[in-house]
């Protein structure tokens, strides 16, 4: 346990930020979730949106690693899965 009132804030921060990402990510996989297993390419297109709505918004924030590259290569490779509607 920290002694010092900086290590202890430092702490509490820590967990905050490990609870949002973690919730962040649950989302954004449960999500992508939804696109692959969609029976239909007109499913998918529906969920594509909300998709990449909260990639940017991590990007935005740093949120669970995602920075923009990442926000964007995610994009890229759902937007091939949905295209083409391979299974991957």
């Amino acid at each position: 346990m920290p002694h010092h009132q900086s290590c202890k804030k430092r702490l509490r921060q820590a967990e905050k930020a490990t609870a949002v990402n973690r919730s962040v990510r649950s989302a954004i996989r449960t999500s992508l979730k939804l696109i692959r297993t969609a029976t239909s390419k007109d499913l998918a297109l529906k969920e594509m949106p909300n998709l990449f709505s909260m990639l940017d918004k991590a990007a935005a924030k740093n949120r669970a690693g995602f920075n923009a590259n990442r926000a964007a290569n995610y994009k890229a490779k759902v937007a091939q899965v949905v295209n083409g509607f391979v299974k991957v």
